[in-house]
């Protein structure tokens, strides 16, 4: 990758990309191919250095802007098995499913990302890194450019993929300041071992993969979960938690344990240990991420001379038992491309053309899904399915497989199971139906 040079900031581009995560990198690919001048500005020291990911991600949507991802990106593993546990003490309950086909792949985030530039490189794009764009330039309410110190570098279009941390977004007035309600904290582990013993521990062939998410006292309660991916030779585990109910919980005093001892606690939990006990942890992490939905969306995705795309759009959906964001920025960008390169074809970069992005976004699955998921912000907010809920799964199968002498029925063990966790069963069913339709 390029440094920053006196040539790069004269010169005037078609298109300036700020952000080189999977939407920028889409949309920068898409346009160069299409014969465009295009620059990537990137902040951190190559493409990807600043991404931390748990590891799971969905194909198609990426084989449509790059075809010969199966054959050429850094794939460690296609997903063959989805567990989902609920936990409370050291009781456990899982289920688990295995696909009929793999749709998904684990992948460290960094790797796919450099590769993505690499991509956007041999279409034509000039990437540059560690360069930090401190405004968007607007003149005659257009955007003309961008600015990065005393750089300024002209573009008749910039694709704003800068990510959660919105700030260029701030200062234009289309979000406002970030909302804890709307953050998550996450924090892994990347726990070194050999392929056969991954395979061996975890039920899996070669070369195949699993996404395992857990919810329960495993973060003592608070709204989020847990996660285990499988790599090629490592596994991710890690915990999520909503910011605004973690800070909730430490100012009440209710919880008072640090995130990383949570992951920690994870690691050392007397049924999860056996699947990585004996491995090495590579690595540590954190970083901020948005739970996305469409209350996190800009108030337009398009301006005059402006697209936004990928996270800072807020297209990130977390439904509980699937989590979808790099699929959803990369093909945001593919579509936010299309309709950059049709408007400087036709030379017209107003926002009446460039809203053909976000009426093409809208018409697409990633915007769909979002509609049809949108209740799912109830449930990420209830405090009842993070605690009750495991409580009451777990407390049923304790009752149903742990009798010495009388087995109590089902329905005796729900009602058993509900009183106990202070809930009851009629609440409970009503808690379940009526989120049902919207997960």
């Amino acid at each position: 990758m390029e440094a920053m040079s006196s040539g790069i900031a004269e010169a005037s581009y078609d298109v300036v990309v700020v952000g080189g995560g999977p939407g920028g990198l889409a949309a920068a690919t898409v346009l160069a191919r299409a014969g465009f001048k295009v620059l990537v500005l990137e902040r951190g020291r190559e493409p990807g250095a600043k991404s931390l990911f748990g590891g799971k991600v969905y194909a198609q949507p990426l084989r449509d802007v790059w075809p010969d991802l199966d054959k050429k990106a850094p794939i460690h593993r296609w997903v063959r098995v989805e567990r989902f546990s609920l936990t409370s003490g050291d009781r456990v309950a899982t289920i688990e499913y295995r696909l009929g086909r793999p749709v998904a792949f684990t992948t460290y985030l960094p790797e796919l990302v450099k590769w993505m530039a690499g991509k956007a490189e041999e279409a034509g794009a000039l990437v540059v890194d560690e360069v930090v764009v401190d405004d968007i330039v607007v003149k005659d309410g257009s955007v003309v450019g961008v600015r990065s110190g005393g750089d300024e570098v002209r573009a008749k279009v910039v694709v704003d993929a800068e990510g959660v941390n919105r700030m260029l977004l701030e200062r234009l007035g289309l979000v406002d300041p970030p909302d804890p309600s709307r953050l998550a904290l996450g924090v892994k582990e990347v726990i070194r071992l050999k392929p056969d013993e991954i395979e061996a521990r975890f039920g899996l062939d070669k070369k195949e993969g699993l996404a395992w998410l857990i919810a329960g006292d495993i973060t003592n309660w608070i709204p989020g979960g847990g996660f285990v991916y499988t790599m090629n030779d490592s596994v991710s585990v890690g915990i999520v938690l909503r910011v605004s109910s973690a800070v909730e919980a430490a100012e009440k005093g209710v919880i008072r344990e640090h995130v990383s001892r949570m992951v920690e606690r994870l690691r050392l939990h007397p049924y999860f240990k056996r699947f990585w006990t004996g491995g090495d942890i590579a690595e540590y992490g954190g970083r901020l991420a948005i739970e996305g939905g469409l209350g996190y969306m800009p108030r337009k995705l398009a301006t005059n001379g402006l697209v936004v795309v990928g996270d800072a759009a807020g297209l990130l959906l977390n439904t509980g038992y699937t989590i979808r964001g790099v699929d959803f920025a990369a093909y945001s960008g593919k579509l936010a491309a299309e309709t950059v390169i049709q408007a400087l074809s036709k030379g017209d970069t107003s926002e009446a053309t460039l809203r053909t992005y976000e009426e093409k976004l809208k018409a697409s699955f990633v915007y769909k899904e979002l509609v049809k998921h949108r209740g799912i912000e109830k449930v990420m907010r209830d405090p009842w399915f993070f605690k009750a809920l495991p409580e009451i799964g777990v407390g049923v199968l304790a009752r149903l497989f742990e009798a010495d002498y009388e087995e109590p029925t089902i329905a005796e063990a729900l009602l058993e199971a509900a009183r106990e966790a202070g809930t009851p069963l009629p609440l409970a069913i009503a808690k379940l139906l009526g989120v049902a339709g919207e997960l």
